[in-house]
């Protein structure tokens, strides 16, 4: 667990002053802040090729430093399986952008005619390079080759209204996708077979109103951020219904604007809140440990959130959408603190 005491018992909208203050060097910007055992540690940031390498004389000199434009509505995100590159999804730009981060270069995923976008809203790679993007104006879900040939285009035909949310799960191959305006998960395999369908509208439990993001752990587990209903909704690998937790309010592990969703190797659920401008930190029974973030422009804080991606390194990819960038974190786990299990009085909870 990663429960800090010190940090529940603040409100959710005062999260910016309960996290470290922003400086220059944000090398030693964590969460909690000293003197608990730090959890979080903030890595990086991206909006534009400023970010990666800076503009060269050479680009300048010839005019094409601008020629990529740095992000502007970002929403989604995710990495290659290598971390080498970063995808996010920007509908202003109707793009997925790439941040090569070897070669130090953002770029457009150029994809071939039939794969078009217009409105790219989640993004996903599979351990085979291929690409996975839910556009919901073109109510599809295409799978493009590395080089961006597309594959599958799935949906059309009234097989989808408006997707949005995506996950993969490589094991079983199983695409999963949010259908947000028919209040329900479309099940693909990865030959772009239907599967199944998961839900219907409403608020009881196995029902949705107006799901968005996804995410599977290694157990196969598909998570759903309800949002209409201000909870996650936890369904197994064969779609049936397991669990659900969240409400709406302004307090601690409360909901109002749920976004991403993801997990980390501990099993721990992160849900990006886009009223809040913060990430909340759940045990896997839907427990609060900690919030991340708060309002505001600087590192570590946030101005509508949105896609939230976790690779198995435990990098934490956050989009700061209306901040036109990406934020990274890492959960630090036993990985610097030398164990990760907090002791029995940090356990504690106080109100």
């Amino acid at each position: 667990m990663i429960l800090v005491g010190a940090v529940v018992t603040a409100v959710l909208m005062a999260g910016c002053a309960s996290s470290p203050t922003p400086q220059a060097d944000t090398s030693g910007l964590v969460w909690p802040a000293p003197p608990e055992d730090p959890r979080v540690r903030f890595v990086a940031q991206y909006h534009s090729q400023k970010d990666l390498s800076g503009t060269d004389f050479k680009a300048k000199l010839l005019g094409t430093a601008d020629q990529v434009p740095g992000l502007r509505k970002p929403y989604g995100v995710t990495a290659s399986p290598d971390g080498k590159r970063i995808y996010v999804t920007d509908t202003e730009l109707r793009a997925l952008m790439v941040f090569d981060l070897e070669a130090k270069k953002l770029q457009r995923f150029k994809t071939d005619a039939r794969g078009g976008l217009i409105s790219p809203i989640e993004v996903r790679t599979d351990s085979r390079g291929r690409v996975y993007v839910t556009d919901s104006v073109h109510a599809k879900l295409n799978v493009y080759s590395p080089e961006g040939r597309t594959l599958l285009s799935l949906g059309g035909s009234g097989q989808l209204q408006r997707p949005t949310g995506l996950a993969l799960d490589e094991t079983r191959e199983r695409i999963y996708v949010s259908d947000t305006k028919r209040h329900r998960i479309v099940v693909y395999d990865f030959n772009g077979e239907w599967v199944r369908e998961i839900g219907e509208r409403g608020d009881a439990p196995g029902r949705f109103n107006y799901p968005v993001n996804l995410a599977v752990d290694n157990e196969g587990n598909l998570y759903v951020v309800d949002t209409g209903n201000f909870r996650v909704q936890v369904f197994g690998p064969d779609g049936e219904y397991q669990r659900d937790f969240g409400q709406l309010g302004d307090s601690v592990g409360s909901m109002a604007r749920p976004k991403g969703v993801g997990l980390d190797s501990k099993g721990h659920v992160y849900l990006a809140d886009a009223a809040f401008n913060n990430f909340q930190i759940f045990d896997s029974d839907g427990k609060i440990l900690l919030f991340v973030g708060g309002t505001g422009r600087g590192p570590g804080q946030f101005w509508r959130p949105t896609g939230i991606y976790i690779d198995s390194n435990d990098r934490i990819y956050v989009v700061d959408s209306a901040n036109a960038r990406l934020q990274i974190f890492q959960y630090l786990g036993d990985k610097e603190r030398g164990r990760d299990e907090p002791s029995a009085d940090k356990n504690k909870e106080t109100t």
